[in-house]
């Protein structure tokens, strides 16, 4: 059936109307629900099919294991991650203040979790702002960190041109209100200041090879799976422009385990996880827009 005979919604990027069929998978993490992921062929933003509404969305995250709202640390998986964030919050970090010199200035987290990467900006002198709509993740990371985080809603209530970076870890792909969001940041943002995003990218080696139990889909709480094309024509409408690409290069192995947990594939999953996490990160050597996850830079155009 062509895409103009499915009852498709417009592209939440271009709002364009030249929508298909793309791929089906469903909620492995959790109901077991159905899902279609379906694409724009004019931006190439692919997104979840029916996308279940802000009022709808909450149980999807309601399970013990969603970590970046529990920080569970039972089972070997979570304990990887864990390990792993430890040395990506130093490296994040780090390169967050070369981007400025030495400068410590003011920074905006949307989508805290529990607060890690705030704690960790705070430490290097940072005057942090951070928001979390979830309200056990922020009363924990008030016990953990006594950071007082402030709920999502405060976007719009912030002062204008406060910030020199703001930071989606993770988060964009959840993000109903999507153009209001940058409608925010570009009036938040100082002049010349710095959009930092990170999503999964399927484009990658990963998501071509798992398909439909590629774990970033991640259906329904990922609403929106982007290509480093569609990040470029969402970004260039609000007046600003991506100046890196920057590869996360443990997510293709944490993607492709978790990929193969959902195949059900047993030991030899994990050994091939391995494999196809390294072919992954090899591909992007060579092409940064190929790598699992991507971190975008985002300048914000005078």
């Amino acid at each position: 059936m062509s895409s103009t005979e499915q009852p498709f919604p417009p592209c939440p990027v271009c709002n364009k109307a030249v929508i298909s069929f793309s791929i089906h998978s469903k909620d492995y993490s959790l109901t077991a629900n159905d899902f279609d992921i379906i694409e724009c062929k004019n931006c190439s933003l692919r997104y979840t099919f029916p996308m279940p509404s802000k009022e709808a969305i909450g149980p999807y995250y309601d399970f013990p294991e969603y970590i970046s709202h529990t920080d569970v640390k039972v089972g070997w998986m979570n304990k990887i991650y864990h390990k792993v964030r430890t040395f990506t919050l130093h490296e994040k970090t780090n390169w967050i203040q070369s981007l400025f010199t030495g400068h410590k200035g003011q920074i905006l987290e949307l989508g805290a979790g529990t607060g890690a990467f705030a704690h960790a900006m705070k430490i290097k002198g940072w005057s942090v702002t951070a928001l979390e709509p979830d309200a056990a993740s922020r009363q924990r990371c008030l016990d953990t960190y006594g950071i007082q985080l402030q709920p999502i809603e405060n976007l719009y209530t912030l002062s204008e041109k406060k910030f020199e970076v703001i930071t989606l870890w993770h988060v964009l792909e959840h993000v109903h209100d999507l153009k209001d969001y940058f409608q925010a940041f570009s009036k938040l943002l100082k002049p010349n200041g710095r959009l930092i995003i990170a999503v999964p990218n399927y484009t990658s080696y990963d998501a071509f090879f798992y398909k439909k139990y590629w774990a970033a889909y991640d259906v329904p709480r990922h609403l929106y799976h982007f290509s480093p094309a569609a990040m470029n024509a969402l970004v260039k409408q609000f007046n600003m422009q991506i100046v890196e690409y920057k590869p996360m290069w443990f997510d293709s192995f944490y993607v492709s385990l978790l990929s193969e947990k959902y195949k059900k594939s047993g030991a030899l999953g994990v050994a091939r996880a391995l494999i196809i996490g390294c072919i992954s990160n090899i591909k992007a050597l060579s092409n940064p827009k190929k790598a699992s996850s991507l971190i975008y830079q985002i300048k914000k155009l005078s």
